[in-house]
C-alpha cells in the first residue's frame, strides 16, 4: 500500500510517498480503506520531530480518517465490511489503509460528505472538552 512517511524532522518537503505492507487488523479492529485523513497539529508536530507516537503505534502521522470498512478482527459487533465510517487512530491516517479498534469508528453522520467526516471527530472531542471542561 502507499503511504507518506516522514523522512526526518522538519517542513513539509520531509514528507516522502512510499510503499508498506498493509496492516492486518487483530481482535476488536478494523481496517479502513482511507478516503480522507485529518490534518491536525499534533502531525505537524510529529513531522517537526516534536511528538513521537506511542511505542505501539504507527510512526506515520495521521490520527483521523474517513473511509470504508474492508476487514474486520475478531470480536467487532455493530459494524460491517462497507461501511463508511469516520474514525480516531493511533496514528497510520497518512496511508491507503488504516487499522483502528472498532470502537474508535463512527457512522458518517447525514449530511456529511467522506472529506468533511475526516476531520469532524477531533474537532468535536475539542469544542467538547473546550465547551464542558474549559469553560466550567
Amino acid at each position: 500500500m502507499k503511504v507518506i512517511e516522514i523522512t526526518k524532522p522538519g517542513g513539509p518537503e520531509v514528507l516522502k510517498l512510499s510503499s508498506r505492507t498493509c496492516p492486518e487488523p487483530s481482535t476488536g479492529q478494523v481496517l479502513i480503506k482511507v478516503c480522507y485523513a485529518g490534518v491536525n497539529r499534533p502531525d505537524a508536530l510529529q513531522r517537526a520531530g516534536l511528538y513521537k507516537p506511542p511505542s505501539d503505534a504507527s510512526d506515520l502521522p495521521g490520527l483521523e480518517a474517513a473511509g470504508e470498512i474492508v476487514k474486520m478482527g475478531n470480536a467487532v459487533s455493530g459494524l460491517s465490511i462497507g461501511d463508511p465510517v469516520c474514525a480516531l487512530l493511533p496514528g497510520g491516517g497518512y496511508a491507503e489503509y488504516v487499522t483502528t479498534q472498532a470502537a474508535h469508528c463512527l457512522p458518517i453522520p447525514d449530511g456529511f460528505s467522506l472529506k468533511q467526516a475526516a476531520c469532524l471527530l477531533r474537532l468535536f472531542l475539542r469544542f467538547g472538552q473546550t465547551y464542558f471542561y474549559e469553560e466550567n
